[in-house]
């Protein structure tokens, strides 16, 4: 990564990420492909991806205050899950070849826009069937947590789809403890990837000050603003992104 445009380029995509990511989209179909226009390659950009999500965590933890007040004891006990599927997930990650992952990139990337198109569909659709189901939370938020540690385009809003299932169908409250979940599991994978990755930080440090300041920002616009619009925008980047690669490997 050379010359100030890529680090510009970088710390703007992060802020729009940010705000997406933390409002209920698909934080890293903005950021990884920003990281892959910037020259990371496909690998080192999904490590620089999940190290510099860990900005969103405070960012979003001061701007939902309203929704997590209250919600201290259930997020010190499912926390660990996020956290030990996020480390599980980046151990995967660091024990698959590159050429193989950027073959499988394209169809996270499409399965996170499909995801996040049918959150609604699915949210509607088993509306109070699984309620205060610990089981099905358990199960879901590792499953999720570990393809967060591992790629985690489409994690957030599947991490969305099944709190808003199985804890709290308000959007706004599902979305503020889905931000903490996956702060958890960000946390874990990205001291995993630091401490047996060299993590490239020219791309880390732009990237976490845009998402830093993009997080603050979605919680206050997940209240107030509609979803929809954003929800098609973000799953057609996120296509057109899976179709690049697939006929492109990064």
């Amino acid at each position: 990564m050379t010359g100030v445009i890529s680090p510009v380029l970088i710390a703007a995509a992060g802020v729009l990420a940010g705000v997406v990511g933390t409002a209920g989209g698909i934080t890293s179909l903005i950021s990884y492909p920003a990281l892959l226009a910037a020259g990371v390659p496909a690998l080192g950009a999904s490590v620089v991806n999940n190290v510099a999500l860990v900005a969103c965590w405070p960012g979003s933890a001061l701007a939902s205050r309203p929704e997590l007040r209250g919600r201290g004891r259930w997020l010190r006990q499912w926390a660990w899950v996020a956290a030990a599927g996020g480390v599980a997930g980046a151990a995967l990650l660091l024990s698959t070849p590159s050429q193989a992952f950027s073959r499988v990139v394209p169809f996270l990337v499409a399965a996170g826009s499909l995801a996040l198109l049918a959150q609604p569909w699915i949210s509607a659709r088993f509306q109070g069937r699984a309620r205060d189901s610990a089981p099905v939370l358990l199960a879901g938020l590792l499953a999720m947590s570990v393809y967060n540690g591992y790629f985690g385009a489409g994690s957030g809003v599947m991490t969305l789809t099944l709190l808003l299932v199985t804890v709290d169908e308000h959007m706004a409250r599902a979305n503020a403890l889905k931000n903490m979940l996956i702060g958890a599991s960000s946390v874990l994978s990205a001291l995993a990837f630091i401490i047996f990755y060299r993590v490239d930080w020219q791309a880390v440090v732009p990237l976490s000050i845009g998402l830093l300041a993009g997080s603050m920002i979605g919680p206050r616009v997940a209240r107030r603003i509609p979803a929809r619009l954003l929800r098609w925008l973000a799953a057609l980047l996120g296509m057109a992104l899976a179709a690049r690669l697939w006929m492109a490997p990064a």
